[in-house]
């Protein structure tokens, strides 16, 4: 390949783009033997470490973020993200992040005579220059405070340095350091080559085989033209060129948990013991399946966190961008390691074993940049900051029934939506610790209907609001954290979207305007006393029939754990029309008048005391044969597609943001963000939900598209489901003696309870299929691993 070759774009990449440029640099780190070389900088002091430079350099990648001025390939941030990724599923040796992600990012962004014919001999691949930042263990701020210079006497513009700075790399490799120094009033940045006097160098050799240095300089005098910048400038891109970095090394740390991973699953495939794969054991598929979640959440956060890098953020945004996406791909990685090593058993403890040297490597890269802990307290601080400056204009106009909502930006929709819910919404519903009845919510249910905002992920085409993901996650966002009850809504959000897809136009015609008015509500029949998990298990039959009335269809069974169905007139079921097929394939889908002579209902009460849940009787039950969804005895394929629309319903945002925000009122009201312990847990919870939103974006877009949702989505069910909890048990630890008050309480004035978050959550482990069968899915259908 020709230096450049396939990587020479200037901006932001498509998907083929990026998917190619990831093709051709693994195609690169194999041919390379990138992983053997990492074996042979581990086991021999005098391993070639130039010689793969050398190569790197042929490639152009030295310079992949440099402009094309100065001879790089000027990609943005998600190409260059795809190299670095590829280099973690090799543990590719070269000092790739250290010189071509944050030196070159530096030089690039100060853009001054000095540090363009730096990048210029950066680029080529003559020079490795160091980035030298970091003055305190543990510290993230680009404010450089103990190493400072001062004028140098005699020599006009020449200045003296004097201080420390740690963790320096890549080591011994460098040909000089990129040091940042306190002036007089602002940040300087200097140019140091190796071999100037007063510079004292102590190598440390790193877990993974490499080495940083820690830097000593003492009066060292340097010349005027050593001065790259000085002042805001200077400090302005440190802090982008760290922010980068860091995004940068997320993607490293993305690709080496991607790969343990991938061995981990080819081993538990082929290592035998008892007679068969370990991997057909249940406990090690699901801690697989635990690690594929962390790592798709992980990637769903770098995607979304690649998209809003390349709009122009400030660099408060863009440090907490990197903060949000350093802490989830370092914890997954981490996570990925240690599991890996544990399920490889006693060949994983050994140095002969690759995994030895992904799980080093991450110990480095985890331990460098920022840990997950500095960068969840960096991110709480500034995205409060965030908040505080954001939010205060207020929604002066109408409220548009329809939009092009794609082009109106999300803060203005945000206030368009919270002066809505302001003006709209009965303040005595916010804040309900009990599932909302349709009496409660049915002139909610009517407002929003009025307005055209009943169906906000609905096509406009057949009525509903079209919300692109962005604007969907903001609205799910603001109806959360304003307190919004759920109104009853199986019908907006299951059986409305699976007309859409496969009803027929009179299905359509006659069911989806009634869904929208208020005048249907609906129910779902799925689960029956013995097929809940195993709903193929069904036996509640439909048999076809025919009168004077017509064709029709008549039901004998029994549904239960039917959510308000008391409050429903409609429901939608799966019944057996033929008992000699197989279990799947004798199954059909219908839609029933639940006040079709014959149904009974009755009442469930829950673990919450609230009548949530129904049983239902169907006893010679008629309903039309038009009432049929798909193909007679084909009611599984139909299932299968609602069990996805539910599966993402299950793992929106929603239900944990409404979580997150009752624990930060508590929190608020008992200022328990003062201790430290607290603060650190509510960090690490917030940004699971905001990453929970970046995966559920990522499914919507595939509903958006009118794709079938993978099984994969069963991920989503089980993150949502799991934070929600999580967040349910602090905010009960929080509440103290709280804790154990049953009932609504009283807090600013507004209904509280304690506990209903946390019991709420244990339903949602539970049904829509419960997490243990979500695990089970994704280890058969999605990690293919042995039954």
């Amino acid at each position: 390949m020709p230096p450049g070759g396939a990587f020479c774009h200037a901006a932001a990449m498509d998907f083929e783009s990026l998917s190619a440029m990831r093709e051709a640099a693994l195609d690169y780190f194999v041919r390379s033997r990138a992983i053997q070389r990492r074996r042979e900088r581990m086991e021999q002091a005098d391993a070639d470490e130039a010689h793969g430079w050398r190569a790197i350099a042929e490639l152009g990648w030295p310079g992949m973020l440099a402009p094309e001025s100065a001879g790089g390939l000027a990609l943005e941030l998600d190409g260059a993200a795809e190299i670095l990724r590829a280099a973690g599923e090799h543990v590719a040796p070269e000092p790739l992040l250290a010189v071509a992600g944050l030196s070159a990012l530096l030089l690039a962004r100060l853009g001054t005579p000095g540090a363009n014919a730096l990048l210029a001999e950066l680029v080529t691949g003559r020079s490795l220059p160091a980035l030298a930042w970091q003055e305190s263990a543990g510290d993230l701020s680009a404010v450089p405070l103990a190493c400072g210079c001062e004028p140098r006497p005699g020599h006009i513009g020449g200045v003296l340095l004097q201080g420390e700075k740690l963790m320096v790399l890549p080591g011994a490799g460098a040909s000089g350091w990129l040091v940042s120094a306190r002036g007089d009033d602002d940040a300087v940045l200097l140019w140091v080559p190796r071999g100037t006097e007063g510079v004292t160098e102590a190598l440390v050799p790193l877990v993974d085989g490499g080495q940083a240095s820690n830097l000593r300089f003492e009066q060292v005098a340097l010349p005027p033209e050593a001065v790259l910048a000085e002042g805001p400038a200077a400090q302005d891109a440190l802090r982008h060129a760290l922010a980068a970095g860091q995004i940068l090394q997320s993607a490293e740390l993305l690709g080496a948990g991607q790969a343990m991973l991938a061995q981990t699953l080819a081993y538990l495939r082929t290592r035998s013991q008892f007679g068969k794969p370990i991997g057909s054991f249940q406990a090690l598929q699901h801690r697989c399946v635990d690690m594929f979640i962390h790592l798709e959440v992980a990637q769903a956060t770098l995607n979304e966190v690649l998209a809003v890098a390349g709009q122009g953020l400030t660099v408060d945004r863009l440090e907490a961008e990197a903060s949000r996406v350093n802490a989830r791909c370092t914890a997954a990685a981490l996570q990925a390691s240690r599991t890996s090593v544990q399920l490889h058993g006693a060949i994983g403890y050994t140095q002969e074993c690759d995994l030895s040297l992904f799980y080093k490597r991450v110990l480095c890269l985890s331990a460098w940049l920022g840990n997950v802990s500095a960068h969840q307290r960096r991110h709480a601080v500034l995205a409060g900051d965030a908040e505080a400056t954001t939010g205060a204009a207020t929604w002066k106009g109408e409220f548009p029934r329809t939009a092009d909502w794609s082009t109106m930006p999300e803060a203005e929709f945000r206030r368009m939506v919270h002066a809505f819910l302001q003006q709209r919404y009965p303040q005595q519903l916010r804040y309900l610790s009990h599932r909302a009845r349709w009496s409660e919510m049915r002139e909610w249910y009517l407002t929003l209907s009025a307005q055209g905002w009943i169906a906000p992920a609905w096509p406009q085409a057949h009525g509903g609001m079209g919300l692109p993901a962005d604007k969907l996650i903001a609205w799910i966002e603001e109806l959360e954290q304003y307190g919004v009850a759920r109104a009853p809504d199986q019908g907006i959000v299951m059986i409305g979207p699976l007309l859409i897809q496969h009803g027929t136009t009179e299905q359509q015609q006659r069911f989806l305007p009634r869904i929208l008015s208020g005048e249907h509500v609906w129910c779902q029949g799925y689960s029956e006393p013995n097929a809940g998990s195993d709903l193929a298990g069904l036996r509640t039959e439909a048999l076809p029939a025919r009168d004077a009335q017509g064709d029709h269809f008549v039901v004998n069974g029994q549904k239960i754990w039917t959510t308000l169905a008391q409050d429903a007139n409609h429901i939608f079921m799966l019944v057996r029309t033929d008992k000699e097929a197989r279990k799947q394939e004798g199954i059909s889908f219908l839609l029933c008048d639940l006040r079709t002579p014959g149904i009974t209902i009755r009442p469930i009460r829950t673990l919450a005391g609230e009548p949530e849940f129904c049983e239902v009787f169907f006893d010679n039950v008629r309903v039309p044969a038009e009432n049929l969804v798909g193909k007679l005895h084909g009611g599984w394929t139909i299932a299968k597609a609602l069990l996805g629309f539910e599966r993402i319903f299950l793992g929106s945002p929603k239900q944990s943001q409404y979580a997150l925000g009752q624990l930060a009122r508590l929190a608020q009201a008992r200022r328990l963000f003062a201790d430290p312990v607290f603060a650190q847990r509510f960090a690490a919870l917030r940004l699971d939900v905001l990453d929970l939103s970046a995966a559920y974006t990522g499914f919507a877009n595939i509903v958006r598209a009118g794709k079938p949702l993978p099984a994969s989505v069963s991920l989503l069910k089980i993150w949502a489901s799991e934070t929600y909890h999580r967040i349910g048990a602090l905010l009960v630890e929080a509440g103290d003696e709280q804790g154990a008050v049953a009932g609504d309480q009283v807090l600013d004035g507004q209904t509280f309870n304690v506990l209903a978050p946390l019991i709420g959550s244990t339903a949602a482990m539970i049904y829509g299929g419960t997490n243990e069968i979500q695990r089970n899915i994704l280890a058969r259908q999605v990690l293919d691993l042995p039954a």
